[in-house]
């Protein structure tokens, strides 16, 4: 069973590389990256900026850190935090 709904953030231009996702021993989720600005391209309006980001989310329940997944496609960041009796820390490798 799984904590919420896994899809996590919608990332348009971000890839996997400029992405650091963490869980926290305190039940703590964070999204974190770099946004780059697209050099040489001319538009009339940018809808998202670039430079670098973070999201920390608050989960209410104890995750199995060691089970959770990343998966990154079509700029849709997916993240799955399966439930466990405890939580720990680590950091989570993105497919």
């Amino acid at each position: 069973e799984f904590v919420g709904s896994p899809k996590i953030n919608a990332m348009p231009g971000v890839i996997r590389e400029d992405l650091t996702i963490s869980m926290h021993d305190d039940g703590r989720l964070t999204i974190a990256g770099v946004r780059r600005e697209r050099l040489g391209e001319e538009y009339h309006r940018v809808e998202r900026g670039h430079g670098h980001f973070s999201r920390t989310f608050h989960l209410p329940i104890p995750v199995d850190a060691d089970r959770i997944t990343a998966d990154l496609h079509d700029g849709v960041l997916t993240v799955s935090c399966p439930k466990a009796p405890n939580g720990g820390g680590r950091r989570i490798l993105i497919t």
